[in-house]
């Protein structure tokens, strides 16, 4: 085993610096037994470098190659499989695990013991040996020294850390002196005793010459001694200056401490002197009101522009100084409670001087105002209001101030202005009402009959009259007969177009009064009183505007803060509602009696009122003026329904005359005057919907009540009822052209069409009587199964017979027989609707076509009896045309 160990350390290991310091002879474990050694080796260069190294025999000669390394710092375990017995086995686990069976127990454990102190000297690292005992360790050195030859047991078997180590090879020099050596001695390799005789005896005289050279030498010795005696006291010199220096510094540094310590107790009192001025400065600034401020709060003019200047910005630095945000701690301060509570006594102060001066102004007003309301009396107009807003406007800011810094006087100014308000406009309207209604009933006299009446040029309305009025029918606006249709208290011949032109025109002008005072009066409103109008500002709001009690507004206190419980939207509604209390039942008022007047106004009123509505909604949705004028609509929607149903009621209460002709209805008049009318006011109107719906219902009633009265008349024969009233429905229809109504204008062409034809029939059945029933006969043999050809043979039906009936109506007969038809029909028909000559030429062709008929009955019937009628289609037609032009 030393041969292998020398013969691997100098082909493998010299050439890379490498000392081999340990081997094992093993195979692998399980497989075909090939044998190798596992080589422990370090480096002989710095850092060492510790390696297991697996060598073999090559397969192509005796000389030994390298086939893996792995560095020991890679291995975490090495396994003995056993402890206690002796087992050759052992495996080493580096990125695998590597199992390995030894050739002898000694050589592994010799391995194991090698690596474990490799691990402990060179690595530190925690590598796990486990099956190996504690005593294993320790001992293996010890059983190396018996079983290991001497060269081997130098190597890795020694007790100490110089035992791997105690083995050196020898380097060239030493081999060639060596040599040298043994050549001066023949004998050194066959008498090895005698040559290490000759060796110490040598190295004898050496240690001899080394003693002299030792002992010449003492007196070199001793003078070192006493220089390095010197050397020792003059450090001791040194040592004692250093000290010295060491107290002076030490005193210095507690010098500089204190001065330090009095620099910092310096800059700590700059600094706080800074921060107090800074913090005198700040309060100074934001808490100091100027002289010129405090005496216009104090003294301050609230009539003229410059001194309502002066208040606002002085009331303006006064809340800046109230509202600043104090540092911690400066409401502890005396000076500071001070200024405060002098801040609190002088909005106090001036928040009483502008809530009565603000009082006062609106007393004014009210006087003012009431010396114009004269000279508007007798025009249609509403006192203007804008210079006095114009004044206001210029506490618009002090009003802010009020509002954020005092807002129960805020609230009191906003009831008094609602009170007094309230009072102003509502004079103003009723009398603007009153010159309103005059004006629609024309005089005064006139006016006696609707309510009204007139005292010393005093206005006043009979609101209670109005208000009970009741809506006429269509019977009140026009008199067709009196004794066809329950006509109501006033008769259409009293009014025209011109009297309805006149209420429209009076009606608009109301309206375009109101709407403008609605709205400079709500824009006032928001911007004097400084209200939102197109945001809500607080959390909680309402849908409706909740009613207030003496004109307070609603509103709640929570730590002292009031918070509005609606939005300042609907504020600005409560407002005005409290303001324009009398707007609604006023118009309300003049609604009913317009209607009263005529019931058709509300078609006018129904369209103005619907365009003011769409324009305020466009504006405001939700503002004053859009919900009143919506209300109000409600009403006048329902008076047009109740105008609409009251049409629809008389034509079921109609009642007709026994004695005279029909002709053309008085509701189907009505309904073209009414179409006529609404087709007019409603050009380009925003609720055509209305009307189209009533056209509707109105069509569907009069063509339900024609065919009634059609069916009960008895002077007039059906069809010409239904024939010259339906004539005229759509003839009334063809020229209004209302899109909604074609199928019933279709309708209306149809019956039309249907009963002058039943009529035309019916009617020419009389002039030829008996030729007709002849004919009839002949038609109902012929239906019975009898040829044509074999009816003459029929005793009744004979040739005799109908050369008697034919001999009964001779040319001079048949003349008379049409001159009475057409008297007759004279008698039926109606002036008005001018559809005789309509009616006599259709029985002119009926006629015709009757007797091309009975011509043809003839022919097929008598063939060749040479039978003819006494008259032709010429002298027909020559009767008729002469009848007409007699006429």
């Amino acid at each position: 085993m030393t041969a292998i160990k020398h013969a691997l350390q100098r082909d493998i290991f010299t050439p890379n610096d490498e000392r081999l310091l340990s081997i094992v002879n093993v195979c692998k474990a399980g497989k075909k037994k090939r044998n190798c050694f596992l080589c422990a080796t370090v480096t002989t260069e710095r850092p060492v470098q510790v390696n297991v190294v697996k060598v073999k025999k090559s397969d192509k000669g005796d000389f030994y190659k390298r086939q893996t390394a792995w560095a020991l710092r890679d291995l975490a375990i090495v396994d003995a499989k056993d402890a206690v017995k002796e087992n050759p086995e052992f495996d080493l686990h580096f990125d695998k695990v590597y199992k390995w069976v030894a050739s002898s127990t000694v050589e592994k454990n010799t391995f194991i013991s090698c690596i474990w102190k490799l691990n402990q000297r060179y690595l530190r690292k925690k590598i796990d040996f486990i099956n190996v005992s504690s005593q294993l360790l320790e001992e293996l050195p010890k059983v190396a020294e018996e079983s290991v030859p001497s060269g081997e047991n130098q190597s890795v078997a020694g007790g100490d850390e110089e035992a791997v180590d105690e083995y050196q090879e020898l380097n060239a020099r030493e081999e060639q002196d060596i040599e040298i050596m043994m050549e001066g001695c023949e004998y050194a390799i066959s008498n090895a005793e005698a040559f290490a005789e000759k060796l110490s005896r040598e190295l004898q005289v050496l240690d001899g010459a080394n003693i002299q050279s030792i002992m010449a030498s003492e007196k070199q010795v001793n003078i070192l001694m006493k220089l390095l005696d010197e050397a020792l006291k003059e450090v001791d010199q040194i040592e004692l200056k250093l000290s010295s220096y060491e107290e002076m510094l030490q005193s210095v540094k507690e010098q500089m401490d204190q001065i330090s310590e009095s620099n910092h107790l310096i800059h700590l009192s700059n600094t706080n002197n800074v921060k107090l001025l800074s913090e005198i400065e700040f309060l100074v600034n934001h808490m100091d009101l100027a002289k010129g401020h405090i005496k216009a709060l104090q003294e301050g003019d609230l009539t003229s522009s410059r001194g309502i200047e002066a208040c606002t910005n002085a009331a303006d630095a006064l809340l800046q100084c109230m509202n600043v945000a104090l540092r911690p701690g400066h409401d502890m301060l005396h000076a500071v409670k001070q200024q405060q509570q002098r801040f609190s006594d002088l909005r106090e102060q001036f928040a009483r001087r502008l809530a009565s001066h603000l009082n006062s102004v609106f007393v004014q007003q009210g006087h003012d105002q009431s010396s114009t309301l004269a000279q508007h009396s007798v025009e249609l107009t509403l006192p203007n209001h804008h210079p006095f807003h114009r004044d206001l406007l210029r506490y618009a800011k002090l009003m802010e101030w009020l509002k954020n810094t005092d807002y129960g006087k805020y609230e009191g100014l906003t009831k008094n202005y609602m009170d007094y308000l309230s009072r102003l406009y509502e004079r103003e309207i009723k009398d603007f009402f009153e010159v309103a209604k005059i004006k629609m009933t024309g005089t005064t006299r006139e006016g006696k009959k609707f309510g009204l009446h007139g005292s010393s040029g005093k206005l006043t309305g009979s609101t209670s009259s109005l208000n009970k009025l009741s809506v006429q029918s269509s019977g009140n606006r026009r008199s067709q007969s009196s004794s066809l249709l329950d006509m109501g208290n006033m008769s259409a011949s009293d009014l025209d177009v011109a009297d309805r032109t006149k209420f429209d025109k009076i009606f608009e002008q109301v309206l375009s009064e109101l709407e403008p005072l609605c709205l400079a009066e709500q824009d006032f409103i928001s911007k004097f009183f400084k209200l939102q109008q197109h945001q809500n500002i607080s959390g909680t709001t309402t849908n409706e505007a909740e009613e207030m009690d003496g004109g307070t507004l609603s509103r709640s206190y929570t730590s002292g803060v009031p918070q509005t419980i609606s939005s300042e939207k609907d504020m600005i509604r409560q407002m005005m509602t409290k303001i324009f209390r009398c707007i609604e039942p006023e118009l309300n008022n003049l609604i009913a009696l317009g209607d009263k007047i005529d019931s058709f106004n509300s078609l006018y009123m129904l369209v103005k009122m619907s365009h003011h509505v769409w324009t305020a909604q466009n504006v405001d949705p939700a503002s004053f003026l859009s919900t009143t004028l919506g209300n109000v609509l409600v009403t006048v929607k329902r008076n047009f329904d109740k105008c609409i149903s009251n049409q629809m009621k008389q034509m079921d209460e109609v009642k007709i005359s026994k004695k005279s002709k029909v002709g053309i209805l008085p509701f189907v008049a009505e309904f073209e005057e009414f179409a006529a009318l609404a087709e007019s006011i409603f050009k380009n109107a925003e609720r055509r919907g209305d009307l189209d719906k009533a056209y509707i219902k109105l069509i569907r009633a009069v063509f339900v009540s024609v065919e009634k009265v059609a069916n009960e008349s008895q002077k007039t024969p059906r069809d010409v009822v239904m024939m010259e009233n339906f004539h005229h429905i759509f003839a009334t229809l063809s020229r209004l052209k209302i899109s909604c109504l074609e199928a019933e204008k279709k309708e209306a062409k149809q019956k039309y069409t249907d009963h002058l034809q039943s009529y035309v029939i019916y009617s020419l059945g009389q002039p030829l009587e008996k030729l007709n029933h002849f004919f009839e006969g002949v038609e109902a043999r012929v239906a019975q199964g009898i040829r044509e050809e074999e009816v003459s043979y029929q005793l009744a039906f004979n040739k005799q017979e109908l050369r008697k009936v034919i001999k009964e109506y001779p040319g001079k007969e048949v003349k008379k027989g049409l001159d009475n038809l057409y008297k007759k029909v004279d008698k039926h028909l109606c002036e008005e609707e001018n559809l005789l000559q309509v009616v006599w030429h259709s029985m002119q062709d009926e006629f015709i076509r009757q007797y091309k008929h009975f011509e043809g009955l003839i022919a097929r019937c008598y063939p060749g009896s040479g039978i003819t009628m006494e008259f032709t289609i010429q002298d027909i037609l020559d009767y008729c045309s002469s009848i007409a032009q007699s006429h």
